[in-house]
């Protein structure tokens, strides 16, 4: 009965030490290896104090079954009765399979742990050159460097050294292995080491000494011809030990490998030499180099090989370095760099991503070495290749607030630590976080967690990461507001100096004019400048990210003059998530939604709300319009207001379109660029039509009360009946009109020709609000013509003298206004013009090829480039819609699909019924939005409307920004239309002229 008694309390005291598989552990103890020490209660104890008792005690096994009779009770005794060794051997063991197997293989190298002088708790670059001496060949020299990891981690877990001297130390130990590779490849190829000198630079983490358990060391090589050796074959011997060298490190062996040494950050990456002179170094970095490949030297540091060689790069490099931000393309680089590269990602990993994911240790990396760029080249106290170090100097020197840099570092610290032990488990290059129940445990425990491990571990990293994420624009941005704010005395803060240097590397071309806005928001003690202050940081990154930020911060301090007293607006930004960010875009992409809302800048609380950006229906802006004018006492004040509505109708369809294309942090991008131009063009079309309504109903009862002496409508016509109205396009209409019963026909046709008149000029009275401009150019005759007919004279006409492009324009007529019954008789009347029976003869399709022709030739503006025009120039608007109109009046009798006003869904009518394959239907439509949408971009841009792309480098860029390419990417935007309207014009020609 005591048998299964005493393996019960066993049980019941493994699983009290943190072992979870006891029934095992207990078989382990029971190994004849442990029988000295396995009644040792020290030895249970200190196994359950480890990160994973039961690995420890497997590693343990392991060990004592490999030692020879003669060396084991040695182990055990020194096991037992010494607390560091016990500590450090068992720390290992419990955190480490691959160091395990390593002292299986190589059972002797525990006693690597025994010493416990001072050298030994924080050795150096001298006492790892001394570990890797012997090291004679490439299997040794991984033995050998596995014995001095195993040290630096038994330091590690045992919390000896902390993460930053962890990270200094595997560093130093890369140091000595790269010159004992050296040395191997010198010593197998002496003659190429006698024609050559040959220098190690360090980059990346092993350059900035915080080096990780298992990461490519980053290196670059200079080499030089020795005394009396031609250059090139002093540059190939060079090269030959440089490949040595790598080869050592990195293949694998009977003993694994040690790291791959990566040489790819040198000149011209994989495509350039391996080995270069310091000179053609240079000529690189002077000539060629990108930003980029400035901020990779940060952490250059001359580590192996000739040493004068070493500094004599170090020095030449160094001015470059600090230089850097000087450079005409460094803002373009620094906001392409500032968008963290995340889509290489798997979806599945992003969030495990202890790394590249958001918050994650690039953050901080990237966003310390930009602010030592920005300030490096005024302040020699921020050249350090350490992170942890740098950070310290810019809060020191205020470019970082100190609470900012604190709660930074701690994070960074967790991060790294968390990187640790993942990566030393197995030895294994990964920044995953593990999902595997065990492998939490295992981590948590390690970082000294021990009540709920992984509970605990999944809450701090959150935090960190958290904390990284939120302090990431902060950290830029803060430090700009302590500059112009009154701070606490003796706080450091930027000068004006170090504030400029840092706008303008964020973006901005008005450095002063900017720091004078931050001082009008954020200065004072108010709750109003208070509210600024921590809304500001986050504001300016976003404006950065803009094309302009200079007019982004302006447009923000515009809007917060007017609206800074009014209690909601200051709340609305802080309290409504996406409230802020969209303002931030609508501020600072263009001229048009900003005049827009300056004009009504309560128009902002649109911003805030879950449905304030979704378009309106036709029948509420209607009635909206009509009762404001019903309201109004004159005509003048009624079509004020109805223009007041379309102007905040307007800010909403600019605003929904802006945040719809760029993205939020919250909401991606819109990816279907058809539906944004839909919307646009629907949500315009409505609004102008309900602004007519409202224009009408005002005419007509300042002269004539509620009834006009004649029936009267208003057709859309162009754009305007197509519902594919943009934000600078004029209204193209016709006016009908039929005389009451018993009203003369003069009588009645001078009252419409009198309401046409004062619609027109009550819709351009000069005002706050932008005109529309009625255009009925597209009537009979033209210009020629009367301005309104009664319906028979439409009739008459259009049965005598109508010609073939009045019929072509009639296929987007559509009423829009006035007396409904009237507007359907007139479509009846014009849709046997538009969809002739039969469809067009020959003859009449000739002419619409000869006057489209004619067109080509003659209204192009003089000196444009037919490549970028979207209206006119090749493969654009009038290509595209010619080409559909063309096929509507060809089929539309018989096709009754392609009965419609609407560009798109006439192509896609005429693709379902075969008129037009897939490919060629796609090209055409994917070209006309395009062009719609360069069209829609210029006037958001510039305020006013255009047919080609600016010429002016930042409205130029904000066109791109708006269309979805990255900052620097014009070239390519310009190169993708001009792609597509090529395209375009080849299905033109073989549609529409035959070819």
């Amino acid at each position: 009965m005591t048998v299964p008694g005493r393996r019960s309390s066993t049980f019941i005291r493994l699983l009290r030490s943190g072992f979870t598989d006891p029934s095992t552990a207990a078989r382990l103890l029971d190994a004849d290896a442990l029988a000295a020490v396995r009644a040792d209660p020290v030895l249970l104890d200190a196994l359950g104090a480890t990160a994973d008792p039961d690995l420890a005690l497997l590693g343990l096994v392991r060990l004592a079954e490999a030692q020879t009779p003669e060396e084991l009770p040695r182990l055990l005794d020194t096991l037992v009765s010494a607390k560091p060794l016990r500590d450090r051997l068992l720390g290992v063991l419990g955190a480490s399979e691959a160091l395990a197997d390593h002292l299986a293989r190589h059972p002797r190298d525990w006693q690597a742990l025994v010493t416990y002088e001072a050298a030994d708790l924080h050795p150096g670059l001298a006492e790892f050159e001394q570990g890797l001496a012997d090291a004679d060949d490439p299997v040794a020299l991984r033995v050998a460097y596995r014995r001095c990891l195993l040290s630096i981690a038994a330091r590690d877990v045992c919390g000896t050294t902390d993460v930053a001297q962890a990270a200094a130390e595997l560093a130093d130990l890369a140091t000595a292995t790269l010159r004992a590779a050296l040395r191997i490849a010198a010593a197998a190829a002496p003659q190429d080491a006698r024609q050559c000198r040959l220098a190690v630079i360090a980059m990346g983490k092993c350059g900035g000494n915080e080096l990780n358990y298992v990461s490519d060391v980053d290196v670059i090589f200079v080499g030089e011809a020795a005394p009396g050796t031609d250059e090139g074959k002093g540059v190939q011997a060079a090269t030959r030990l440089a490949s040595h060298l790598m080869r050592i490190c990195s293949e694998t062996t009977v003993e694994g490998t040690i790291w791959p040494v990566d040489a790819n950050l040198r000149p011209e990456g994989r495509n350039g030499p391996l080995v270069r002179t310091l000179a053609s170094h240079l000529a690189y970095y002077q000539r060629w180099a990108k930003t980029w490949e400035f901020q990779a030297l940060l952490k250059a540091r001359a580590v192996a090989g000739d040493e004068e060689l070493g500094a004599e790069y170090i020095a030449a490099i160094s001015p470059l370095v600090w230089q850097a931000a000087e450079r005409e393309n460094f803002v373009a680089d620094v906001q392409k760099m500032r968008r963290r590269v995340v889509d290489n990602i798997p979806a599945a990993q992003i969030d495990r991503e202890l790394k590249l994911g958001p918050g994650g240790l690039r953050d901080v990396e990237f966003a310390v070495q930009l602010l030592q760029l920005v300030h490096g080249r005024s302040d020699a106290t921020l050249h350090s290749g350490s992170t942890l170090d740098a950070l310290h100097a810019l809060a020191a020197g205020g470019y970082v607030g100190r609470a900012d840099a604190a709660q930074l570092n701690d994070a960074y610290r967790f991060l790294r630590s968390m990187e640790h032990r993942i990566q030393l488990y197995r030895l294994r290059r990964t920044h995953l976080v593990p999902e595997d129940e065990a492998d939490l445990r295992r981590l948590g425990r390690s970082l000294g967690l021990r009540t709920e491990p992984v509970a605990e571990l999944n809450k701090a990293w959150r935090r960190h990461a958290s904390a990284v994420r939120r302090l990431h624009e902060k950290l830029f941005y803060r430090p700009l507001l302590d500059a112009v704010a009154q701070l606490t005395p003796g706080e450091t803060r930027l000068s004006p100096r170090a504030a400029g240097q840092r706008l303008e590397a964020l973006g901005y071309a008005d450095p002063v004019s900017a720091l004078r806005h931050l001082e009008a928001l954020a200065s004072g003690v108010s709750r109003k400048a208070a509210i600024q202050r921590t809304l500001l940081p986050v504001m300016l990154g976003w404006f950065a990210d803009s094309a302009d930020p200079d007019a982004g911060l302006l447009n923000f301090r515009k809007v917060s003059d007017a609206l800074g007293k009014t209690p909601w607006y200051l709340r609305l930004l802080r309290d409504e998530g996406a409230a802020a960010e969209n303002l931030a875009r609508v501020l600072s992409a263009g001229r048009l939604a900003p005049d827009l809302l300056m004009r009504a800048p309560e128009a902002v609380a649109l911003l805030g709300d879950a449905g304030g950006l979704e378009p309106r229906t036709h029948e509420a802006l209607e009635q909206e319009v009509l009762a404001a004018v019903g309201r109004a006492e004159s005509g003048e004040a009624a079509v004020t207001a109805a223009r007041g509505v379309r102007r905040r109708e307007l800010f909403r369809t600019t605003a929904a379109d802006i945040i719809s294309s760029y993205g939020t942090e919250d909401s991606p991008a819109e990816e279907d660029p058809g539906a944004l131009v839909d919307r646009v063009g629907d949500a315009v079309s409505e609004l102008t039509a309900a602004t007519v309504a409202g224009a009408l109903r005002a005419a007509v009862r300042d002269q004539w009360g509620e009834t006009l002496p004649t029936r009267f409508a208003v057709i859309g016509v162009g754009r305007f009946g197509g519902h594919e109205l943009g934000y600078g396009s004029d209204a193209d209409v016709l006016f009908v009109h039929e005389p009451r019963e018993g009203v003369d026909e003069q009588e009645a046709a001078k009252a419409a020709q009198s309401v046409i008149a004062e619609m027109r000029r009550l819709l351009q009275l000069p005002t706050a609000d932008p005109p529309l401009l009625i255009d009925a150019d597209l009537r009979p005759e033209g210009r020629s013509g009367p301005l309104v007919r009664t319906l028979s004279s439409y009739a008459a006409y259009y049965r005598r003298w109508s010609l073939t492009w009045e019929s072509q324009a009639l296929l987007r007529a559509e009423p829009v206004a006035g007396d409904e019954e009237l507007g359907r008789r007139f479509i009846e009347l014009v849709d046997p013009l538009r969809y002739p029976v039969e469809g067009l003869g020959e003859d009449a399709v000739r002419e619409i090829r000869r006057l489209k022709a004619r067109m080509e030739a003659e209204r192009l503006p003089r000196g444009a480039d037919p490549t970028l025009h979207t209206k006119l120039g090749r493969g654009g608007l009038s290509d595209v819609e010619w080409t559909v109109q063309l096929m509507q009046m060809r089929h539309a009798w018989a096709e009754p699909g392609l009965r419609t006003t609407r560009t798109r869904r006439a192509l896609a009518a005429a693709h379902a019924a075969g008129l037009i394959p897939t490919e060629e239907a796609q090209v055409l439509d994917e070209a006309w939005v395009l062009a719609t949408r360069v069209r829609n971009a210029v006037m958001l841009v510039r305020g006013r409307a255009g047919d080609t792309f600016p010429t002016e480098v930042r409205e130029l860029a904000a066109v791109g920004r708006y269309l979805g390419y990255p900052e620097g990417r014009v070239g390519e935007m310009l190169d993708d239309y001009r792609r597509t309207t090529r395209r375009a014009r080849a299905v033109v020609d073989d549609l529409f002229y035959g070819a």
